[in-house]
């Protein structure tokens, strides 16, 4: 067979064609990367991430105003009277499981019993949109907590402490009391919540709410 050179042209074509196969391998990976994360054939979804104000437990949206002294109107020998009082705030999250291998069309497929995952614990972390984000100075300390539930490709919710009832009672949220709503402390907070599938293989999700801290107006 004749030797032949490659033209100018050949040679663009050709790295042209390598560049698209590169490409096309890049998208792949990327695309691919969150559906191969972790052993589980399952992960969870968050549908939705709400909390609640202690002083209105029953009140819940998609933003906190963390009151960090709360006056509630008692009775004392007859006479009304209101007594400083601190709560914990509340989060409610949604939570369902999807598959990674969700097959064709045609042939889907569904989970089963060993693909539900049971959620134990959670992690809370609060953060300022300014960068000062020293725990116990700027934002309440992180902390852990204990929530489980079992959840299935149907759904359900679980409910959990937000804001610690000590973080109230520590810096910088105590130095807000009396300031009547004048000082706020704005963050977000990040939620992750970890389990594992009925196989035993780790899951986590994360979500995030705004959380703003003040001394805010009472509820009558």
């Amino acid at each position: 067979m004749q030797a032949r050179w490659l033209t100018h042209a050949d040679r663009r074509q050709w790295m042209v064609a390598v560049l698209a196969l590169a490409l096309a391998l890049a998208g792949a990976v990327s695309c691919g990367r969150a559906n191969t994360t972790g052993r589980s054939p399952s992960y969870l979804v968050i549908d939705s991430l709400l909390a609640s104000s202690g002083a209105t437990p029953d009140t819940f949206g998609n933003a906190l105003e963390s009151d960090v002294i709360t006056n509630v109107k008692v009775q004392i020998s007859g006479a009304e009277t209101y007594v400083p009082t601190i709560f914990e705030d509340r989060g409610r999250v949604s939570l369902k499981i999807a598959l990674k291998d969700t097959g064709t069309t045609t042939a889907p497929t569904t989970p089963t019993s060993t693909n539900s995952i049971t959620v134990t614990r959670y992690h809370v972390d609060f953060k300022r949109t300014d960068g000062r984000n020293t725990q116990g100075v700027d934002v309440p300390y992180g902390f852990d907590g204990g929530a489980t539930g079992t959840f299935d490709a149907n759904g359900g919710l679980l409910d959990f402490v937000l804001v610690r009832a000590q973080a109230k009672l520590e810096a910088p949220l105590r130095a807000l009391r009396g300031a009547g709503g004048a000082v706020v402390i704005s963050t977000l907070a990040e939620i992750t919540f970890y389990g594992t599938d009925q196989n035993g293989n780790t899951v986590s999700v994360s979500g995030t709410i705004s959380v703003n801290f003040a001394d805010w107006g009472d509820p009558i």
